[in-house]
């Protein structure tokens, strides 16, 4: 499964809104630095999706707002 997320740094709270079935925006309070934003939305998806953060990967938008993560699933 593949994700769009539109991230939003510096925010003043955590928080997660699904905008259709594959489309999400998460906003974060770390800083676009040193990647601690994409760590941040990696565990906002893990907990919000209950699946451990190995199995997401940002295979699309690393230094940009808006992202494409690939949501792998174990057999």
């Amino acid at each position: 499964m593949i994700l769009t997320v539109f991230v939003k740094p510096s925010s003043k709270e955590k928080k997660i809104t699904w905008l259709d079935e594959d489309t999400i925006k998460i906003s974060v309070t770390e800083q676009p630095k040193n990647g601690k934003a994409n760590k941040a939305v990696i565990l906002a998806l893990s907990k919000e999706l209950n699946i451990p953060k190995s199995q997401i990967k940002i295979i699309r938008g690393v230094t940009s707002k808006i992202k494409h993560i690939k949501i792998t699933k174990t057999p």
